[in-house]
Formats: structure tokens, C-alpha cells, sequence
């Protein structure tokens, strides 16, 4: 642990920060160097959704090299779902443009928007996929923002620590910068991704009780879609409560089971 000071301990660098979640990696090596650079800029919220190897994993903690902290309260998921339920501003990391109408941010800009959302008293997330594949769309459509590192088009090819690290960094950095940057949000709150995945089931409940999400193999793509416009729009927890009254006002007729006639 070159560069390390156990003599300055007490002043470490502790504050409220992004969580930084991992979904499906493969590797506890590649887990414990993550957590190694996140405690690097002081981040210790480290989430696992469904790692490949278990967990606990002895190597990641061998790799993490003394931070110890981030690997003992990691948590662990089923689901990216679960895993950002309580965030309310998530970014997903990806190497490749996706099919997807979402802000495309790089670093710099992407830790500027976590801190952003953190002075409106929100929670934000960092998403990054398994290391051969990236994340999945379906991943993807639960975030608000993509993050592209601008990197040599010919060799892309960043592993999982490095964009932990580089992210990490970033999330530092920006801290003086957008000190002063505050949303007002008068008598509500940003919502929460669990909030925003309970009005999505409830509205995709309905459309399939209605038939609109038709034909089935088109179904996928047309939830995303919808997914990603609620998204952008960026909702607070009032307005998620308003359009889930808008759809049950809109479907009250209809008992349960049933649909309105062909």
C-alpha cells in the first residue's frame, strides 16, 4: 500500500457520495481493485448485483489492498432494480452508443450532474456492466444519463478498475466546483427509482391488460421506450403519484382480469 499513511487515518476523506454498483462482474479481482479506487477518492457505497463467483469473495478483498471498509458493507442484490431503489439519479457507464434517446455525458460532465443532484438532496449511482459485455439495455433504460470516457475509437478498451477509478476522480474533483449548485424542490422530492419501477410495472401492467403492448415481439422495445421518455422527464415523487392516479382514473371501469371490449 505505497502512499498509504495509517498515522492519518482520522483524517480521511469521508463524505456522502455516489454508489457505485457493479452489476454481474466476473472477476473478485476485479471487484477488490474497484473498491481499492473508490476508497482512493473516498467513496465507500459499493453495491453487487449477482457476482458471477459469490459473496463473500477472498480475492477481492486480497485485490482491494487495505480497503477494507468498502468490501466489508458492500451489499449484495438480485437485481439492478433493487440495487438503485433508493437513488433517485443514476448514470450508466458504456462503451458503445446505444438505441436510446438519453443524455450522453462524459466524466467530467457526469460528476458535475451527480453533485448537482446530491445538492438537491438526492442520491446518485454510478452503473457499470460485467467486463465482457457491458451492461444490458434493460439495465440501461433504468438509468438517466450514459457516461462515455472519450478514448482512442481504435482501442476502447478500459477494465473495470480503471473506470471506477476514473469516475471516482472525477466525483472529487467536481466538489468545489458545483458547491453551489442547488434544485429547489418546494413541499416534494425527486423520486426514487423504486418509485419511478413501481409506476412503470403499474402502467405496463394496464397497457398489457388493454393490449397495447402488441405484438409480443415488439413488446420489449416498446417498454424501454417508454422507460426512457419517463426518464428524461425527470419526475419527483408528487408527480409519480399523479400519474399513477391518472392511470387508475383511467382504468377504473375496467374490473381487474379484465380489459374494455374488442
Amino acid at each position: 500500500m505505497a502512499g498509504t499513511d495509517q498515522t492519518r487515518k482520522d483524517e480521511a476523506l469521508r463524505e456522502a457520495g455516489p454508489a457505485v454498483i457493479l452489476v454481474a462482474p466476473q472477476l473478485g479481482e476485479n471487484i477488490g481493485t474497484a473498491a481499492r479506487a473508490m476508497l482512493n477518492f473516498g467513496l465507500t457505497d459499493l453495491r453487487l448485483v449477482r457476482p458471477r463467483d459469490g459473496w463473500p469473495n477472498e480475492r477481492a478483498r486480497a485485490a482491494a489492498s487495505g480497503a477494507d471498509e468498502v468490501i466489508d458493507g458492500a451489499r449484495l442484490f438480485a437485481t439492478t432494480a433493487e440495487a438503485i431503489a433508493d437513488l433517485d439519479y443514476v448514470i450508466a457507464t458504456t462503451a458503445r452508443s446505444r438505441d436510446m434517446v438519453k443524455p450522453i455525458l462524459t466524466p467530467e460532465t457526469a460528476a458535475t450532474q451527480m453533485r448537482v443532484a446530491f445538492g438537491a438532496g438526492g442520491r446518485a449511482g454510478l452503473l457499470f456492466g460485467p467486463e465482457r459485455t457491458g451492461l444490458e439495455n434493460d439495465d440501461i433504460v433504468l438509468a438517466d444519463a450514459l457516461m462515455m470516457v472519450p478514448v482512442n475509437p481504435a482501442f476502447a478498451s478500459l477494465n473495470l478498475a480503471q473506470c471506477v477509478l476514473l469516475m471516482s476522480y472525477e466525483w472529487h474533483k467536481a466538489g468545489d466546483a458545483t458547491e453551489a449548485a442547488r434544485i429547489e424542490y418546494p413541499q416534494t422530492r425527486p423520486a426514487t427509482k423504486e418509485e419511478l419501477v413501481g409506476f412503470f410495472h403499474h402502467l405496463e401492467g394496464e397497457l398489457d391488460r388493454f393490449g397495447f403492448l402488441k405484438p409480443p415481439e415488439k413488446r420489449p422495445s416498446m417498454i424501454r421506450n417508454l422507460r426512457n421518455m419517463f426518464q428524461r422527464a425527470v419526475l419527483t415523487e408528487q408527480e409519480v403519484r399523479t400519474l399513477r392516479g391518472v392511470v387508475a382514473a383511467l382504468t377504473r371501469r375496467y374490473p381487474k382480469g379484465e380489459g374494455p371490449p374488442d
